[in-house]
């Protein structure tokens, strides 16, 4: 995974997202490294939409939960999609149109 990177609003420098199979990887790797569940997405274009995806291996199939976000970080809203359901999600169409970026995971400890 190839990623390309560009300034924040707040000056920290976000990722692209380079396939709609980037995401998943991307969750499992801040889940893995940071112990919290979740990763934040920013869609870039005229307002930035923000989301934030949980990976769920549970169950049959798995799946993800998907959070809307406000600026201050509060959730406005949540979709639980199979992952044969994320592929028309705004977020695979906003990775398609290179709108799609994440900030680089840090380990807390």
């Amino acid at each position: 995974m190839q990623t390309e990177s560009r300034p924040d609003h707040d000056g920290s420098r976000l990722l692209a997202v380079q396939t709609p199979e980037d995401i998943e990887y991307l969750v499992k790797e801040s889940e893995v490294l940071t112990g919290h569940s979740g990763r934040v997405f920013v869609i870039s274009g005229a307002d930035s939409l923000i989301y934030r995806v949980h990976w769920h291996p549970g169950g049959q199939p798995s799946g993800l939960r998907v959070e809307r976000l406000d600026n201050g970080g509060r959730v406005l809203c949540t979709q639980r999609l199979q992952l044969w359901e994320f592929p028309e999600h705004s977020l695979v169409e906003a990775q398609a149109a290179g709108q799609l970026f994440t900030l680089p995971v840090r380990r807390h400890g």
